[in-house]
């Protein structure tokens, strides 16, 4: 497994504050999401790894652990599932305006 680094792909440093994260993770989720690129693949790819990058960065213990164990380690003791668990999509994009999401985020991470 390829190692990640969750705050490159947000662009934003170790030190960065929850807001900060959360306002790159809307301007990147925007830009690459799958309503705006249909068929790219590339920025669909992408898009799933904001949501992942964001799914643990914005939970405070997920980013202890995540910046405790570094990306390897993290990604060795969490499993897709456990990194998405108590990850509400649907809130997140319904801040953003983009409700109605539902039926591309299931297929895009089988939800």
């Amino acid at each position: 497994m390829a190692s990640k680094d969750y705050y490159e792909i947000l662009g934003v440093s170790k030190q960065a504050t929850a807001d900060e994260i959360k306002k790159h993770f809307r301007k990147l989720a925007v830009q690459f999401h799958p309503d705006r690129n249909q068929g790219d693949v590339k920025a669909e790819e992408r898009f799933k790894e904001i949501n992942e990058a964001y799914a643990v960065l914005s939970d405070p213990e997920k980013r202890k652990q995540y910046d405790t164990f570094g990306s390897a380690g993290f990604q060795q003791q969490f499993s897709q599932e456990d990194i998405f668990r108590n990850f509400n999509f649907s809130d997140v994009f319904s801040e953003m305006g983009m409700g109605g999401n539902d039926e591309i985020l299931s297929r895009l991470f089988g939800r």
